[in-house]
């Protein structure tokens, strides 16, 4: 039978009181750099920061006495495993989680924390879920799956039901997609409340499954993506008919959009995100014809980021934005002459964050150096201010590439 607003209503029921009711707020900022009226559902407040509790519990607990008390398996790059591992705990259920080898530490650590017993195995989700299979017929556990399973996707749909109440006109609803259980269950209560609202999916370009699958053209995998938590090459079989009847499009976004909306949401709106939840907003500003003037809703599905990583993230964006700058200057190797050109850095207002001197490793002639100053700026115009300045006052001047 296909899942029904039903089943939704009746797992909002199971999980009332046991996860958190979200914040679904309007962005007036992201409104107007994207020119859509966005509302962002904040799933990253989560207490194991990600919407899959909800999938989890709605699971847990149509367990029998006998199943819960052999336990639980699942397999999971980190969310889906917290999410289990956190609920099963707290109802006596013992879980083991399978995890890929390279999962983030944190998310490893996190699942630990939470009670589970935690095996590492496999390069990708694919080499974890074999892993896991022999485990659960070894020990007779009931698998919970990450998303297709007619519970799980019901539990993850409550989100459907929560923005349409706080948002009644909305328009559209876009959402990430991995194996599709999280869209799938949001666009079953969706459509049926309102069947003029649009769902639009979102994956990566390095794991495009689901676009393929509903294209029926093979789809090509990179080895990794920052968006890890729906980096899935299998996508669901209940998943994907529910997607192919009620989902209007799936659209593919590149490392570099995910990257700078997480920066964006992170300096705007004050919230730290993860790859697989900022690549709603990447499909906003990568494509802002396709939503401009819809009052469009965002899931950020989860903020379980390594910090290292979020570092890394922050960095980049600084220097997309021109607010970290590089630049090379040539200079005759004499007394005084560096601090001539550290004095026309700051009569522009920039503030030097690291000078290399090179002299050896060098085209120049031996009486030349070069500079190469990293700057902290306002923004681009800024850096090419700081390069005229230079010029004026007899150096030869460039900006460096970004990458």
């Amino acid at each position: 039978m296909p899942i029904t607003l039903e089943d939704v209503r009746a797992a909002a029921k199971v999980i009332a009181g046991q996860v958190v009711d979200t914040p679904c707020l309007h962005s007036r900022t992201l409104s107007e750099i994207t020119g859509a009226e966005v509302y962002l559902k904040f799933e990253n407040h989560q207490f194991t920061a990600s919407f899959k509790e909800r999938g989890a519990i709605n699971k847990l607990t149509s367990l029998t006495a006998a199943e819960r008390k052999a336990g639980v398996i699942a397999c999971s790059a980190g969310n889906h495993a917290q999410g289990v591992a956190f609920h099963a705990t707290r109802l006596g259920i013992p879980s083991t989680i399978v995890m890929p080898r390279y999962t983030p530490f944190v998310k490893v650590e996190h699942t630990r924390k939470h009670g589970a017993e935690v095996i590492l195995e496999g390069d990708d989700l694919s080499g974890a879920r074999e892993r896991a299979d022999a485990v659960c017929k070894e020990r007779k556990l009931t698998f919970v799956h990450p998303y297709d399973d007619e519970r799980i996707i019901a539990g993850q749909g409550t989100i459907g039901l929560e923005m349409l109440a706080a948002w009644p006109q909305l328009d559209m609803l876009v959402v990430a997609i991995g194996g599709g259980g999280l869209i799938s269950g949001i666009a079953t209560a969706a459509k049926a409340l309102k069947p003029s609202i649009e769902l639009v999916g979102v994956e990566t370009h390095r794991f495009p499954s689901m676009y393929h699958a509903l294209k029926g053209t093979k789809a090509q995998f990179e080895a990794t993506t920052i968006a890890e938590g729906i980096a899935v090459k299998e996508p669901g079989k209940l998943t994907r008919e529910i997607i192919s009847r009620l989902v209007s499009e799936v659209l593919l976004v590149d490392e570099g959009e995910i990257e700078q909306a997480i920066v964006m949401l992170l300096e705007i709106e004050k919230t730290v995100v993860e790859g697989a939840a900022a690549a709603t907003l990447a499909a906003l500003l990568s494509r802002p014809d396709r939503f401009r003037g819809k009052k469009v809703g965002l899931v950020l599905g989860g903020g379980n980021i390594d910090p290292l990583m979020l570092s890394g993230i922050i960095e980049r964006g600084m220097v997309r934005a021109g607010r970290l700058a590089r630049i090379h200057v040539e200079i005759t190797d004499l007394p005084g002459t560096l601090a001539r050109v550290t004095a026309v850095i700051a009569e522009q207002g920039a503030n030097i964050d690291q000078v290399h001197h090179q002299r050896a490793f060098s085209k120049l002639t031996v009486q030349n150096a070069e500079l190469e100053v990293v700057l902290k700026t306002r923004n681009q115009d800024h850096v090419a201010e700081i390069v005229a300045a230079l010029g004026r006052a007899g150096f030869k001047a460039k900006q460096g590439e970004n990458a």
